[in-house]
């Protein structure tokens, strides 16, 4: 047991770099697919719904009636499903701006994982790089408060449904909840590069 707390203890600064790496990983990896259809597609709720970002798009307050004859934001009608290509809600989404947007988005999620990456030989870039990731986590938690779709909603059935609404998070909603460690991490490493700056300014030159 004291051997393993003596290599947990020692390795701080490998786990920190391990963090590192992990934030790189995930945002390159999520940053470069969404230059692809699906992916462009699959955050329209969430950007359409957010009081930062809607004005990216073309359509955001468009709205149209609905199977149902229920009057519903427009993209509700123009969803397509992972794996499914609909040259109609294509080409909305193309009007909409919604490839557009994402391209540029991706590439900034890239930008941020590099630079977090980076942290582990230049401390005055990782520090930006974990403040921004950070940043960028907290805008996407508010997706918590403005987007309908990432709770579990109430589609009736032959039985009463029980579980809709707060706090019954959906498969979208537990996606965005995942990102509180992405902010911690962010703050993590942030302040690891912070104590290295300080470190190296207090050095006296030989």
């Amino acid at each position: 047991m004291q051997n393993l707390l003596n290599i947990l203890s020692n390795g701080q600064s490998l786990f920190i770099n391990f963090i590192r790496i992990a934030i790189c990983i995930v945002m390159v990896w999520i940053g470069g697919l969404k230059v692809f259809q699906y992916e462009a597609d699959g955050i329209v709720p969430f950007v359409t719904n957010s009081p930062f970002m809607s004005f990216f798009y073309n359509h955001t307050n468009d709205t149209a009636v609905n199977a149902e004859g229920k009057t519903v934001a427009a993209y509700h009608l123009h969803k397509n499903p992972e794996g499914k290509m609909v040259a109609k809600n294509i080409a909305w989404h193309e009007s909409n701006g919604t490839y557009i947007f994402s391209y540029g988005l991706g590439a900034v999620i890239v930008i941020f994982g590099f630079l977090t990456l980076l942290g582990i030989w230049f401390p005055k870039i990782g520090l930006w790089g974990g403040l921004l990731t950070f940043g960028m986590s907290i805008v996407t938690l508010t997706f918590l408060i403005t987007t309908p779709e990432v709770y579990v909603p109430n589609l009736g059935g032959d039985m009463p449904t029980p579980y809709y609404g707060f706090p019954y998070l959906s498969g979208a909603g537990r996606l965005v909840l995942k990102d509180i460690i992405m902010m911690a991490a962010g703050l993590i490493i942030a302040s690891d590069c912070a104590q290295r700056i300080k470190a190296m300014g207090n050095e006296v030159p030989s």
